[in-house]
């Protein structure tokens, strides 16, 4: 099995401490929440509804192609070595989750090893009591 190129980690910062990273995507305060729309507050990024609403997000899909072009660059450093890109949101079961998959998704479609990661998608959803303004 070849090594892998990329890891890929999507989280919430309401769930602990991020993890360490190459890359850190804070998706909190520049991108549409999913959570405020009682509909989707309990699903996740495995359902179609939350993906749809992320990826029709303006700017969602121009940071990853950006951060696809990111690792792209570290890659053809010197000493290029496997880089983690983390993906935050508050809870990490909509926004976060939803572009770790698709960035894996376009890394892997760039013939890199990617392994896709997502630490807090099966955490509770956090109320919105503690959920940041």
């Amino acid at each position: 099995m070849p090594a892998v190129d990329v890891v890929v980690v999507s989280f919430g910062y309401g769930h602990g401490t991020p993890p360490e990273a190459t890359i850190t995507l804070d998706l909190r305060h520049a991108f549409r929440d999913p959570h405020v729309d009682p509909r989707l507050r309990h699903m996740t990024a495995a359902d179609r509804p939350v993906r749809l609403a992320v990826l029709r997000t303006p700017g969602i899909r121009p940071l990853m192609k950006a951060t696809v072009a990111q690792v792209q660059a570290y890659r053809k450093g010197p000493s290029a070595s496997q880089i983690v890109i983390a993906v935050g949101c508050v809870g990490g079961r909509h926004r976060s989750a939803t572009v770790a998959h698709y960035l894996a998704r376009r890394l892997t479609r760039r013939g890199m090893q990617v392994e896709l990661q997502h630490r807090d998608l099966a955490k509770p959803v956090i109320t919105p009591l503690a959920h940041p303004a």
